[in-house]
């Protein structure tokens, strides 16, 4: 899984891709953990995207800090989805309303 996080946005500004970083490797998560200069999520900032080989690719955004066990949850159960999809997405928390796209696989 390859996990992108913007760079020009407050949040990548922080340095907030070390902190996930740490956060998906201490759950067990294999995940490529990547900053971009910009998302063009400019209208919902802060950033973050996921997507693996054959997967939906997700962007979230309007992100924070605070929204970091939620990435986790969703990459968790993103991991465990054959085809990037989850059956329900109330497991994701706030996140349920920070996604702003899904792309197909």
């Amino acid at each position: 899984m390859i996990v992108t996080v913007c760079a020009g946005c407050a949040l990548g500004q922080s340095s907030f891709a070390e902190p996930l970083r740490e956060a998906l490797d201490a759950a067990g998560l294999t995940a490529e953990v990547r900053t971009v200069d910009c998302m063009s999520g400019c209208a919902r900032p802060s950033t973050c995207a996921f997507r693996a080989l054959g997967k939906t690719a997700y962007l979230f955004g309007d992100l924070t800090a605070d929204d970091l066990p939620d990435l986790v949850t969703f990459a968790r159960h993103y991991a465990a989805s054959a085809d990037g999809n989850l059956g329900d997405a109330r497991v994701l928390g706030a996140l349920r309303m920070k996604a702003i796209a899904r792309s197909p696989g």
